[in-house]
């Protein structure tokens, strides 16, 4: 191959075709955000040398984009959660995982992340992680105070505490403001670099996989100054080369559900080449057509005492559920439903104008509920009948179609205001990919008979990890996945 030829991801390289190597290494990783720089440490400390290519000019990845929390918990609990008077039994965290996922859920990765997760905290904590012994007690995205523990997800909503006792699991980072995903990556590039046996490249992009005729994983081909650079890896490849949202066309073609308009968030490197590597090695990939997607209507956490209506004047959620699940059913109600909307009051609107990630637009206002219905065009009496119905019930504390918690019932009284959640209509829905490579716990490669691609590692949304749906998603569980099997990716290689 000369420098003519077109590489392609999906199109792995014959040892026996390079002509000579310009880098020999044991582990080769691609990919410098959480996954890679938990796998590059777990390896240089069990003794292998690692070189490290990053697409970017900085390591980050999409770590270093989000809040950092990170979904942790069982054992007996964290330190964090102790000291906030919680105690989580392994059991019950995974009862919980595995209503959040159903039958999409890998049993092996769910326990084994479970039953690890308290060594986890203390890896991290030894990396420096600062973690606040205090818990945020208001429902909220992220949290903004150095406070350290809350409920990122759908704990306390129905049905899942039918399934699991609500226990908060989110770790957030002991730093103010959205800083967790920066503070979290300084830390983990700073102990990336004290380690001798790592080598950093960045600017380079990782082109294609190479296997010998056995379809062994023996190194990898990257660009590095606009030249391709031929590295060897003795004891394998470990891909942590993001999801593929940034990858319209992967989208289109994969989850097509999703390919409606919705706003990726993510790195510009999220474009699924690490997966297209690895696929073109033989790897088999599962859980492709889901992806994360949010509706952010809190903060305020007021508005959660309000509905949710589709173009029918019918609710369709418990409105008291985390902004993921709210969006992804968002997303299946547009299918048959022209419009969405939130139907709140004057209180439940409270700061929406001056805190709300939302941006939806106040659609229609009104005195009665009748007048509010005519303004938004719905059905007459439809809007009229859902709220009665609503009000009534919730007056006793009772929501019996959608079993909203009783501490975010009361009757939602006029004036009335409704704001406009229909998806390209101003509010915001952003996603993310779930889907990728299937692996091992220990981060191994298969096939789509699930045998293992030998040499062949990944980590992070470059894998179907934890997370499986939007629907049973909680903050923190991506950068847990990552962290902790990129961490499982580097042990495994450096042991092969």
């Amino acid at each position: 191959m000369n420098n003519s030829d077109k590489t392609s991801p999906s199109k792995p390289l014959r040892a026996s075709a390079v002509p000579h190597w310009d880098i020999e290494t044991d582990i080769a990783i691609v990919g410098f955000g959480g996954a890679g720089a938990c796998a590059a440490i777990e390896a240089a400390d069990a003794g292998a040398t690692v070189q490290l290519f990053e697409l970017a000019s900085a390591s980050g990845g999409s770590t270093a984009l989000s809040s950092a929390e990170i979904y942790m918990g069982g054992n007996g609990g964290t330190p964090v959660q102790q000291a906030c008077g919680y105690s989580d039994d392994t059991e019950n965290m995974l009862n919980y995982l595995r209503a959040c996922f159903g039958n999409q859920a890998d049993e092996d990765k769910l326990r084994y992340y479970c039953e690890n997760s308290i060594a986890h905290y203390q890896w991290l904590t030894g990396m420096g992680v600062p973690f606040k012994m205090s818990e945020l007690k208001e429902r909220a995205i992220m949290a903004l105070t150095d406070d350290c523990l809350l409920y990122t997800g759908n704990e306390k909503a129905y049905p899942f505490p039918e399934h699991a006792k609500p226990i908060p699991r989110g770790h957030n980072l002991e730093i103010e403001g959205d800083n967790g995903g920066p503070l979290l990556m300084k830390l983990l590039t700073e102990a990336v670099e004290a380690r001798e046996n790592v080598t950093v490249h960045y600017e380079s992009r990782a082109l294609t996989l190479v296997q010998d005729d056995n379809d062994v994983v023996v190194g990898i081909v990257v660009r590095i100054n606009q030249k391709e650079h031929y590295v060897k890896a003795s004891k394998g490849v470990i891909l942590c080369a993001g999801g593929f949202c940034m990858n319209e066309e992967m989208v289109r073609k994969y989850a097509p559900q999703f390919d409606c308009g919705l706003t990726p968030i993510g790195n510009p490197g999220d474009t699924g080449s690490g997966i297209l590597m690895g696929m073109g090695a033989g790897g088999a990939t599962i859980n492709m057509h889901e992806c994360f997607v949010s509706l952010p209507y809190y903060p305020p956490s007021s508005l959660t005492y309000g509905i949710l209506v589709n173009d029918k004047g019918q609710r369709f959620i418990n409105e008291d559920c985390y902004h993921g699940r709210v969006g992804y059913n968002a997303l299946l109600q547009q299918r048959n439903s022209k419009r969405i909307y939130m139907i709140t009051d004057v209180e439940g609107y409270g700061d929406y104008e001056r805190m709300s990630y939302l941006g939806a637009q106040v659609a229609g206002t009104g005195d009665t509920i009748a007048e509010l219905e005519g303004e938004l065009e719905l059905p007459s009496d439809s809007l009229q009948q859902t709220l009665e119905s609503y009000n009534r019930n919730a007056a006793e504390g009772n929501d019996p179609l959608y079993h909203k918690s009783d501490a975010w019932l009361r009757p939602i009284e006029p004036p009335f205001v409704a704001l406009d959640c229909t998806l390209g209509r101003g509010p915001f829905y952003p996603f993310f990919t779930l889907g990728g490579l299937d692996s091992l716990p220990t981060g191994e490669v298969l096939n789509a008979d699930r045998e293992v691609i030998p040499g062949l590692y990944a980590a992070g949304r470059t894998t179907a990890g934890i997370p499986r749906t939007a629907a049973g998603y909680a903050s923190g569980m991506s950068v847990g996945d990552a962290t902790f099997f990129g961490r499982m990716a580097g042990k495994a290689a450096a042991a092969r």
